[in-house]
């Protein structure tokens, strides 16, 4: 390799976010808890310069380095973009939370910045390597964030389930690599794509592989019926962990599955979307019906998750139209979760842990405008017009249409009016129920409050305006490698 042509543009904000992250780590060793609040700033102020080290590189078209190892390109300074500014805002909600919980460590940051830096390696990844060593880096950090809390039973097993499912879908998936190896010769994105339409690959075990990717593809996004670790990993988490599990990996993986899938393995796209589409229906039918059942609003929202992922998956068989309408749909999803995870970090004040649905009973009596926040939220998830929720079904379900699955989008609307039932019971519970538990009228962290109404409001926002976003992801595939 000739050092002077090494090019380090497309990875230099993981560059730097992995040279803050060290100094964060060092720095934090002689800080006080009395000062943590030092940690959590420099966190913030890392994850601040990343994102404008990001801006500051930012070009169109698409650039590799690491002999084409490591890209960037639209899709991914978009996801990165999108990854920072939710980090930098969970961080702000779950500051609160975790002061009153003995969970103001500087470990939390760290191993969610690790996490952040893996997320940046997927999103980035030309190879298939380079896409499992990010995976890796970010579920080695979340294992150990979900069992940050030492005291609690639920948080260890929840950490242990997944760490064993975790380790089991990576094995498939290397396993998968391999086959794709033996039949390609090569573990290069672009390669195997141009060794598969030159008709230079082994065929049977190029598609025996791709079985076996598919299948770790599924288990990372959490569909059915590879979902068991979600309910697991909600309810036993600290809130400000679910929070960071279940919104921004979501991004990340709906990425990586595009890198593995389309820019890898899109000559045998005939094949993994049948496997899409029964995966998709699986868990648009389980998470739904099983989201109904449940009373805890953290289980609820893991279930609801696995329904969300189905949308993701019916929005990879309706070809380029579906991967724009895919990438929207997960962007509006992190957002929903976001704020749906930051309105029960805030309500959960003193010892009071709020968890169950009946915690949110009488909540607009106390405190209107949270009430009114977990409404949008709620209502954004249900896929009620006009907001961001709504356009999201939409443009998959168009997508759809357009590549005649008819009854594919049938199933997708039937499901999403079950679905709407459970949402509408959190709305129903907080502005009709009694409550049955005392509440301050105020309290929290105002930056908190502050972010997570502007993070509510852009529901509405781009709700009205969809086309905004819409342009963003459409640009960016355009501008893919």
């Amino acid at each position: 390799m000739n050092w002077s042509d090494l090019n380090l543009m497309p990875a230099l904000p993981e560059i730097v976010l992995f040279a803050l992250l060290v100094l964060l780590l060092l720095a934090d060793l002689w800080v006080s808890d009395d000062k943590r609040r030092l940690t959590h700033y420099g966190a913030l102020a890392t994850v601040a310069v990343t994102a404008a080290v990001q801006l500051a590189v930012w070009e169109q078209g698409s650039t590799s380095s690491f002999n084409g190892m490591y890209i960037a390109d639209g899709m991914s300074r978009l996801a990165k973009m999108v990854l920072y500014a939710l980090t930098f805002a969970l961080f702000v909600y779950a500051k609160p939370y975790n002061q009153t919980r003995n969970l103001f460590k500087g470990e939390f940051y760290t191993l969610s910045l690790f996490a952040l830096l893996g997320m940046g390696v997927m999103v980035g990844a030309g190879h298939f390597l380079t896409a499992y060593i990010g995976l890796e880096l970010l579920s080695l950090a979340l294992y150990a964030l979900i069992a940050l809390r030492r005291d609690s039973g639920f948080a260890a097993e929840a950490a242990l389930k997944y760490f064993v499912l975790g380790a089991l879908a990576s094995g498939l998936l290397l396993y998968g690599i391999s086959m794709v190896y033996g039949a390609t010769g090569s573990l290069e994105f672009a390669t195997v794509l141009a060794n598969s339409y030159n008709e230079q690959a082994n065929v049977w075990l190029l598609k025996l592989g791709l079985v076996f990717i598919v299948v770790a593809v599924a288990f990372k996004l959490g569909a059915a019926p590879f979902h068991m670790w979600v309910p697991d990993v909600y309810q036993g988490a600290p809130t400000s962990v679910a929070a960071l599990a279940g919104t921004l990996p979501k991004i990340a993986a709906v990425v990586f599955a595009f890198r593995i899938l389309v820019t890898g393995l899109g000559t045998v796209h005939q094949d993994w979307s049948p496997m899409f589409a029964l995966l998709a229906a699986a868990s648009l039918l389980v998470g739904n019906l099983a989201a109904i059942m449940q009373t805890n609003i953290k289980r609820m929202l893991a279930y609801s998750t696995v329904s969300h992922m189905g949308f993701i998956l019916l929005a990879f068989m309706a070809g380029a139209v579906g991967f724009a309408a895919g990438l929207y749909y997960a962007i509006t999803y992190a957002l929903m979760a976001a704020a749906g995870f930051g309105v029960l970090m805030v309500l959960s004040d003193g010892d009071n842990e709020c968890e169950n649905i009946s915690d949110l009973a009488g909540l607009n009596q106390h405190r209107v405008w949270l009430a009114f926040l977990m409404l949008l939220v709620m209502f954004s998830m249900a896929g009620i017009p006009p907001l961001m929720g709504f356009y999201a079904k939409f443009g998959v379900i168009m997508a759809l249409l357009k590549q005649g699955y008819v009854w594919l989008s049938v199933f997708a609307v039937i499901m999403s009016l079950i679905g709407a039932f459970y949402y509408l019971r959190v709305v129903k519970v907080m502005y009709f129920d009694e409550s049955g538990r005392a509440r301050p009228a105020a309290g929290g962290n105002n930056a908190a409050k502050f972010l997570l109404s502007i993070n509510a409001l852009l529901l509405v926002l781009w709700g009205i305006m969809p086309q905004t976003v819409i342009d963003w992801c459409a640009k960016a595939l355009e501008n893919t490698l």
